[in-house]
């Protein structure tokens, strides 16, 4: 469905952030992208769904492909038409709209509004939290209650397939539970295709069927989550458990050195 095949990514013509990314998404699926802060995860996000323009980057080499159709030099409304959506970090919203104008925002590249309506309805099933709080302004919410706005207006789309960027960052252990469970939820409703950028390494490998490891620019690890889950250097380098199921210090994890096969 979702194919980037050897992307390399350029800002400012100058400084390279991806330096050959290959992955895939097949229809229905839940993909992970895993990897620590500065490895490439959110550009490969915004290569795909077209916003690296506004940030003066660029696809410099390699292709994206999506239904077999080449969208690497595709504008952003293009882009989501087709049927992408990205579900940003840092949780965007038009803070001085309500709950439910967010929501309908979501919908701006549609005219059928008796569906919009209907499609408001199914989002407000999926988060009776936000149904609850419709006529409040967006600027009030708190984290968790702002995640799951901005995917309900992603929702509004209709995607084929969400790229969710951090979903789980700075909230509580309860409020990542329910978000995840409501990502898996939709994705088995609406067989909604799902990339999934994230470096809560446990909560993404639970969820996903297959995942990559990114560290600088690079896919540097992928394989089915389950065996994923199982491998020592994931649990070494992003869970942080040693064979003996110790943590390690930052220190140790930080300055250990990556074997071979690793980067290979």
């Amino acid at each position: 469905m979702l194919r980037l095949n050897n992307i390399e990514v350029i800002y400012s013509d100058v400084i390279l952030v991806l330096k050959g990314v290959s992955l895939d998404v097949t229809e229905g699926a839940i993909v992970a992208l895993l990897g620590g802060n500065g490895a490439g995860k959110s550009t490969t996000l915004k290569g795909i769904s077209g916003l690296l323009h506004t940030e003066l980057g660029e696809v410099t080499d390699g292709n994206i492909q999506f239904e077999g159709v080449r969208i690497e030099r595709k504008s952003p409304e293009e882009i989501v038409r087709m049927g992408i959506v990205q579900i940003m970090e840092g949780r965007p919203l038009f803070e001085q709209l309500t709950v439910d104008e967010n929501i309908k925002v979501g919908a701006y590249t549609r005219s059928d509004s008796g569906a919009i309506k209907a499609d408001a309805e199914s989002v407000y099933a999926y988060f009776p939290t936000l149904a609850r709080m419709r006529n409040r302004i967006s600027g009030y919410l708190s984290g968790g209650e702002r995640q799951m706005l901005v995917m309900g207006r992603g929702l509004m789309a209709r995607p084929k397939i969400m790229l969710l960027d951090e979903p789980s960052l700075g909230l509580s252990p309860a409020l990542v539970k329910e978000i995840f469970r409501i990502i898996k939820l939709i994705n088995d409703d609406r067989k909604t295709s799902m990339l999934l950028v994230e470096q809560n390494a446990f909560v993404a490998l639970s969820i996903s069927e297959y995942a990559y490891v990114m560290e600088n620019g690079r896919i540097v690890l992928d394989g089915p989550s389950e065996k994923l889950r199982e491998n020592e250097d994931i649990k070494e380098f992003y869970l942080g458990l040693s064979q003996v199921g110790k943590r390690k210090s930052y220190r140790e994890v930080k300055h250990y050195k990556r074997r071979k096969r690793w980067l290979a």
